[in-house]
């Protein structure tokens, strides 16, 4: 339910949304608290009916892999003045409370939107019932919340987890069935950890999986996390890894055990960035299952909608597609991220 804060607005004349391709720059990662703005615009295309920029406080969890990367380009890209929005971004550097400082921060700034992507589901309360009493809609990014407060987003946009989880699942059983499994989990009480981990394990069955450890979502954690698991379960022959990062740090410790990644331990992963697409390509790889990170524009026009008191649908899933070694050079080439 949009608040009366911004009901009384009204709706403002439509505005073309541009969707934008990544742009080629870095990730922030500087401190929670050195947040960063755009400047204001210049040419005539406002956001909000008064003619004035809508102001936006987003969140980002972090800048854990790739896919992160990828998705706070696609936001900048798209959240500029160029296309009504004054945005103030946030990097929480993957703590929790780091972002809760950046919402509150935000509603001391009387931003008309607050995005943001959760780094865990739990622990939010307190935060979003501040937000809500501001009168601050939210729209949820990527990860979702599980939260008492009621109605603490308007929409959420983001992929399906838990299918993501399924079609991997389905992939190995349908090409390995016998094989016995590590899992490698994301960042722990994460939507995408929580959400893949139960897809794939309703599909392949507990009893094929020998065993389970965080790699938080990082190439490093993920190296590590493979070289205790090859010491731990000897018999593991099939690697399924909740993003693309950790695979690539699995196939640094799998090579350095004298062990051919994509050979004796099939690697199927998620997230389909350019590292890892590169990775099928190379047969270290097997199966990739995408989560597009590149839906800026997508959160452009809720965020437009929101403060213009349109309705939106509760949540939005981006489309994802899968990829195995069938996979060329040339569609790996072709890649925006």
């Amino acid at each position: 339910m949009v608040s009366k804060k911004f009901r009384a607005r009204g709706v403002a004349a439509t505005v073309a949304v541009l969707a934008l391709g990544l742009a080629a720059c870095s990730s922030d990662s500087g401190d929670s608290d050195n947040e960063t703005k755009a400047p204001a615009a210049q040419g005539d295309d406002k956001g909000g009916d008064s003619g004035e920029n809508i102001k936006v406080g987003f969140s980002q969890l972090g800048a854990e892999s790739g896919w992160r990367t990828a998705n706070t380009e696609s936001v900048k890209a798209s959240l500029t003045a160029e296309n009504g929005i004054d945005l103030t971004f946030s990097d929480a550097q993957q703590k929790q409370e780091n972002q809760i400082k950046a919402l509150r921060d935000f509603i001391d700034q009387g931003v008309d939107v607050i995005a943001f992507s959760p780094v865990v589901e739990t622990g939010w309360d307190e935060v979003l019932q501040e937000i809500k009493d501001a009168e601050i809609p939210v729209v949820l990014v990527d990860r979702t919340v599980d939260t008492t407060v009621e109605d603490p987003y308007v929409t959420w946009i983001g992929a399906d987890f838990k299918q993501e989880g399924i079609t991997a699942g389905e992939w190995v059983k349908a090409n390995h069935p016998d094989a016995k499994i590590f899992e490698m989990q994301g960042t722990l009480g994460s939507g995408a950890q929580v959400d893949r981990e139960a897809g794939f394990d309703e599909v392949v069955g507990a009893e094929n999986i020998v065993g389970k450890a965080s790699g938080n979502f990082t190439r490093a954690e993920g190296k590590a996390a493979m070289e205790a698991a090859l010491q731990a379960y000897p018999d593991m022959n099939l690697l399924f890894a909740h993003n693309d990062d950790m695979g690539l740090g699995a196939i640094e410790a799998i090579e350095a055990a004298g062990k051919v990644p994509g050979k004796d331990i099939i690697i199927v992963t998620v997230d389909g960035v350019r590292d890892g697409l590169q990775a099928l390509v190379d047969k270290k790889f097997n199966y990739v299952v995408e989560c597009n990170p590149v839906f800026g524009d997508q959160i452009l026009d809720a965020i437009k909608k929101v403060y213009n008191g349109e309705e939106l649908p509760k949540e939005t899933i981006v489309v994802d597609q899968a990829f195995d070694q069938t996979i060329t050079q040339a569609d790996v080439d072709a890649r925006a991220y």
